[in-house]
């Protein structure tokens, strides 16, 4: 037998060790925890050989004296510290898992099961976009809007965009800043170009709003009316409209119709065309 054969049997024979004391250590659990056990044993943390005292710690004691005090218990109210250091000691080395200590999550006292379900499916991953909106009610009425990112269609996820164990950034976003993560999809917005739009540059969530609108295109509002948060003054006809000027007048602007300011600046992202800038050529 050859030396990486020889090693291979050692493996091998280590691992079945190890399954074999995990299945005895949960036979005394199955006592009074049948359903959990057995369901257990088809999870990823059952399939790696984890047994109940792994996660739960002292199951001795509690097999001696059965009270939720004298072992972690991952259902219910309890110390989410205590929870939490139980899964970063396998988990805490995960590259993903590298800013837990300052993430949102871990700041408000989030527990790792308050999203991953341990025991009820073979896979423990959260469900998205259904677990993130229990929490966060303002994004899902958001995502529910005419104007949305293809979230509740399934087409894009929530961590896509967002690392819910924690980032560096903001929003515990997947990138170093705004644009940063809207360039991943929409390339053909990053430029440079000869004449770019300061705000564009600067942050794209200035005139969009990701999760979902009412106005077209994630706009958090509609066209003039966007435009003239900054474009006011008094060249280029840019008085702020009134009612003798808007739809319902007979005078109504031609600047209302269509795409409005559009119309004429299509490139609003940037331009490398020096016809007034952002004007299409």
């Amino acid at each position: 037998m050859t030396r990486t054969a020889a090693k291979l049997s050692l493996l091998a024979s280590a691992c079945l060790l190890a399954l074999a004391g995990t299945a005895l250590a949960n036979e005394k659990c199955a006592a009074c925890h049948a359903d959990i056990v057995a369901k257990h044993a088809t999870t990823l943390h059952g399939k790696a050989g984890k047994d109940c005292a792994s996660c739960h710690g002292g199951v001795d004691a509690h097999l001696a004296h059965p009270t939720k005090d004298n072992i972690i218990s991952f259902t219910g109210k309890g110390d989410v510290a205590a929870r939490n250091a139980q899964c970063l000691n396998c988990h805490g080395k995960n590259q993903k898992l590298m800013f837990w200590d300052n993430s949102k999550h871990q700041q408000n006292g989030v527990a790792c099961v308050s999203c991953h379900t341990i025991h009820k499916s073979s896979k423990p991953y959260a469900k998205q976009p259904e677990k993130c909106f229990e929490c966060h009610k303002d994004v899902k009425a958001q995502v529910n809007k005419f104007s949305h990112h293809p979230i509740i269609e399934g087409k894009v996820k929530c961590s896509d965009c967002h690392n819910p164990h924690g980032t560096l950034s903001k929003h515990m976003i997947t990138a170093e800043s705004t644009n940063e993560l809207c360039y991943k999809c929409h390339a053909d917005k990053r430029g440079p170009f000869v004449f770019e739009h300061p705000p564009v540059a600067e942050d794209c969530a200035i005139c969009h709003s990701p999760h979902g609108t009412k106005a077209n295109r994630l706009l958090k509002e509609k066209i003039p009316n966007l435009c003239q948060n900054c474009h006011e003054g008094s060249s280029h006809v840019s008085t702020l409209w009134s009612t003798s000027n808007a739809f319902g007048t007979a005078s109504t602007s031609a600047r209302f119709y269509g795409r409005s300011c559009l119309n004429c600046h299509s490139q609003i992202h940037g331009t490398n065309s020096n016809n007034n800038r952002a004007f299409a050529r």
